[in-house]
């Protein structure tokens, strides 16, 4: 009998009483692993209210407390890293080291929420005015959510709820639908580490739970990660419901390649950079702009990603995994039909891979496409696959002019030998997350995660110092203290300290 998922309410993982169930399958075989439920209306205000009872107590806890919590979270996370790793390449297909860097990045993430007594400092200054001083504080905001993707199982709702109930907030986790089991290790854990009961809760489910979150007044602030359409309407929703709200949406990542630069690192970093983790990333590279005569090398380039290949997490030498769903796959092939279509030329075509022993599986492999221009659907769309567009410009300000005029910022960089043009591209660019000789510029988490434009919807990043301010309040204190025996003047009829 196929297991059911349970929901994480209150402390405990119980079984739902929604008979709304949605199967979890397999990407690579197509079997039911699992069936998700849709949390009912019920279910959902218990999770809400546990969350908030939780946090008239937690945010009185010490936040030394709160670091130590962390501390053991950590390193449970390292201990068991392989063990949550198995589950993301059973419900997403992930090769093995894929699975572990979802996991390890994660803990980065937690490790520096464990360094919250720092980040929660406020300020002080003496004798702002005579025998007045000025300090503030830094507290947490109440009940928070987060709504993560298929992708990174383990990674993204490490960047939200960590940091949030460190700052001493209570959280409201709705993971993906598509591999809901990792979470529910990340949660089992982090009982494990010591969290008091309600402090995390996890619901499952699809679009009416999360349209609960958006509208429920006791949810204070929504961090979301996913599409660009779900992200505008996350962000719309919540901010018209007075939510405190971060969206990061979607993504086009260019790589600009100057004929200076060293070829073969070049070539390896766009292998991994376009096709790894199947193109399923945030910050994928799907644009290589070449500049000059370093368009000599897009044949190599073609030929290098043709060496590599989808297959199943069990073979260490699968260069990636499984699309996430037969429609994530269709869509792919869809658009690169679209992209012959259209007139690009396809060097290298993945449409019809197979994987042998898997006939099942949703594999795509590596493509390839020159000649692409701006009006092509294949360059404008986010086509979230293994598939690479490469274009020419004669000149860098042609390559800064190119990227700056997509609508998204997400992250991109630029291979080069030459300081000064190095320089010239990240002044000059309009991306959040900018690499200079490396393709995927994510941050580690003392800095924020900070995507631009149509990639980012909020004020706020995660994790960093943003995510301090984004799960908090600052509180302002102006203060005089009088002796016994001190003259009192009239009184002060203006806004003047005196």
């Amino acid at each position: 009998m196929t297991q059911q998922v349970k929901l994480f309410i209150d402390g405990e993982f119980v079984h739902s009483n929604s008979d709304k169930l949605i199967p979890v399958t397999n990407p690579a075989t197509q079997e039911v692993i699992a069936q998700v439920p849709c949390a009912t209306t019920t279910e959902m205000q218990q999770a809400i209210d546990s969350a908030k009872a939780a946090f008239k107590t937690w945010k009185e806890v010490p936040v030394s407390e709160r670091a130590r919590l962390m501390m053991r979270y950590a390193q449970l996370l390292k201990d068991h890293q392989g063990e949550i790793a198995a589950i993301i390449c059973e419900e997403l297909g992930k090769t093995v080291e894929d699975a572990k860097g979802d996991v390890w990045r994660g803990i980065e993430v937690v490790e520096q929420a464990a360094n919250i007594p720092s980040l929660m400092m406020g300020e002080t200054v003496e004798n702002v005015a005579r025998s007045i001083d000025t300090y503030s504080y830094i507290q947490p905001l109440g009940v928070c959510a987060g709504i993560t993707p298929f992708n990174f199982p383990a990674m993204i709702p490490l960047w939200m709820f960590p940091m949030a109930i460190a700052c001493g907030n209570t959280f409201i986790l709705k993971p993906s639908e598509q591999d809901p089991m990792t979470v529910n290790k990340l949660a089992e854990l982090f009982v494990k580490a010591g969290a008091p009961k309600g402090v995390l809760q996890v619901v499952h489910g699809a679009k009416e739970q999360v349209d609960t979150i958006l509208h429920h007044p006791d949810i204070k602030a929504i961090s979301f990660v996913g599409s660009v359409n779900v992200g505008q309407y996350i962000y719309k929703t919540g901010t018209d419901n007075l939510k405190r709200v971060q969206a990061f949406a979607g993504a086009k990542n260019h790589m600009v390649i100057m004929p200076d630069a060293n070829k073969q690192q070049v070539i390896n970093a766009l292998v991994g950079a376009s096709v790894g983790a199947a193109g399923q990333r945030c910050m994928a590279i799907s644009v290589a702009v070449f500049v000059g005569s370093a368009a000599e090398w897009i044949p190599e380039v073609a030929a290098a990603i043709g060496k590599v290949g989808p297959g199943h997490y069990s073979n260490d030498k699968a260069a990636y995994g499984p699309q996430i769903s037969p429609q994530a796959k269709a869509r792919i092939l869809s658009l690169i039909a679209q992209g012959k279509k259209e007139g690009a030329t396809c060097l290298l075509d993945g449409s019809d891979c197979q994987v042998d022993g898997y006939p099942n599986g949703n594999w795509v492999g590596p493509t390839v496409f020159s000649d692409v221009t701006t009006e092509m659907e294949i360059y404008k769309q986010e086509i979230f696959g293994p598939v690479l567009t490469t274009m020419t410009v004669a000149n860098l300000d042609q390559a800064i002019e190119l990227v700056n005029s997509s609508p998204y910022g997400n992250g991109t960089s630029i291979f080069t030998a030459s300081g000064a043009a190095a320089r010239k591209y990240q002044h000059n660019i309009e991306v959040g997350q900018v690499g200079i000789n490396v393709p995927i510029p994510v941050p580690l988490p003392f800095f924020s995660f900070t995507g631009w434009k149509g990639s980012f919807y909020g004020d706020q990043h995660a994790y960093g110092k943003q995510a301090v301010r984004f799960y908090t309040e600052t509180k302002t204190i102006t203060a005089r203290w009088f002796d016994d025996d001190i003259q009192v003047s009239g009184p002060n009829m203006s806004i003047n300290l005196r």
